[in-house]
């Protein structure tokens, strides 16, 4: 006979944005099911075995929303980041500090798995139900609920599903939702590196020939790399000494000599767009929603921002699927992701961009202008770091 499973609301992915998302949701009285097909290695042992090659840059509005959920992970691991430095391609630059807005630091660098970490552990404390090594064959709606069959043939309904399932989301797919996709044509290549200097909680980003390259303070000396790039098979031809020097020449040697401590690897950069977040029964969060360029290091703040708007808007309902709410989730998260997403789109391509004669001044006059205007840099700062 098989299986039928009834919950209230049914999370396809358990990554950072899922995983938070259901703790923010049970803990509103609602009963969650989380479905994972691949568990995450979270051993104590592989948790110390390095650093992890997926780094995030937490705004303070989204650690607040962590620790809420007693999902904040150790310090140990953690890198407050108090300062941010930009560099234009002809000597344009400004500085980010956190002191601007009487704040002890912008934004926090924290390790993937040590938030997973986190969030499972009390995932577990709190009872909500994980189903593994399962993946969804089909999904079925119709007004008054949500069906999920499993591939081993188990049905699970809910009242709503949930499609936290990444940037390829295939809840979004069952859903029927078509998405607009703008290629970069380029790639985020990652690596970690020790440093020669002390980064002083300071975070780096250059501009320059089209490209950006980044650098995320980790604790002791050690640092994050992102360089978005058309040509990453050049990097990732290189050996991990030659890598090293060819990082620190670009980045203007600020952290001295560096050592490659983690292998890099490459992603690719795609602007998502899907033409709704929402439908019958069904709602996406996170990349299954939309995605960003990671310039700014924003995609997973947005994620955190989708849980915390979907669990302030569901807290006490008895229906968390009806259309009246899925509508105004949509509406209430429409701002705050299209105009990151246009923000950061925008940056990329102004100075990607080397036609235009023109265009390297201004860029680089309007960073100059900007770093010197207190009230609009204040306003910058507050917004791109979450911390209005």
């Amino acid at each position: 006979m098989t299986q039928h499973t009834h919950c209230d609301i049914l999370i396809v992915g358990a990554g950072l944005v899922g995983a938070s998302t259901a703790l923010a949701l049970q803990q509103s009285g609602h009963h969650v099911i989380l479905l994972e097909a691949r568990l995450p290695d979270l051993n104590p042992a592989v948790l110390t075995q390095g650093f992890d090659p997926r780094i995030f840059a937490i705004s303070p509005g989204n650690q607040r929303f962590l620790a809420s959920l007693n999902a904040w992970p150790s310090a140990e691991r953690l890198q407050s980041v108090k300062q941010m430095s930009v560099f234009g391609d002809q000597g344009g630059k400004i500085e980010f500090n956190a002191q601007d807005l009487h704040a002890s630091h912008l934004t926090t660098i924290a390790e993937n798995r040590w938030l997973l970490s986190g969030l499972w552990a009390e995932l577990a404390k709190q009872n909500v139900t994980l189903i593994s090594g399962q993946r969804g064959a089909q999904i079925k709606t119709d007004l008054m609920q949500a069906e999920l069959t499993l591939d081993n043939g188990e049905r699970i309904s809910a009242k709503l599903i949930i499609g936290a399932d990444g940037a390829n989301s295939w809840v979004r797919q069952q859903a029927g939702i078509d998405i607009k996709v703008d290629p970069y044509h380029h790639h985020g290549v990652v690596a970690n590196f020790k440093c020669a200097h002390d980064h002083e909680g300071v975070a780096y980003q250059w501009f320059k020939d089209g490209e950006i390259l980044a650098y995320l303070p980790l604790p002791n000396r050690h640092m994050s790399m992102v360089w978005s790039t058309s040509q990453p098979q050049k990097l990732l031809d290189l050996s991990p000494e030659a890598l090293a020097v060819a990082v620190a020449e670009r980045g203007q040697q600020r952290l001295g000599a560096l050592e490659v401590v983690t292998p890099a690897n490459a992603f690719e950069l795609r602007l998502i767009r899907p033409q709704a977040t929402t439908a019958q029964r069904i709602l996406l969060v996170g990349d299954a929603a939309h995605t960003i360029h990671p310039l700014a290091g924003q995609g997973v703040n947005l994620g955190f921002g989708d849980a915390q708007a979907l669990a302030q808007l569901l807290h006490g309902t008895k229906d968390p699927g009806q259309r009246a709410l899925l509508t105004q989730y949509a509406q209430r998260r429409l701002e705050p992701v299209r105009t990151m997403q246009m923000g950061c789109d925008a940056l990329f391509k102004l100075f990607g961009d080397q036609k235009l004669p023109l265009l390297p001044w201004l860029r680089n006059t309007g960073l100059n202008l900007t770093n010197q205007l207190g009230p609009v840099k204040k306003k910058l700062i507050a917004h791109a770091m979450g911390l209005s």
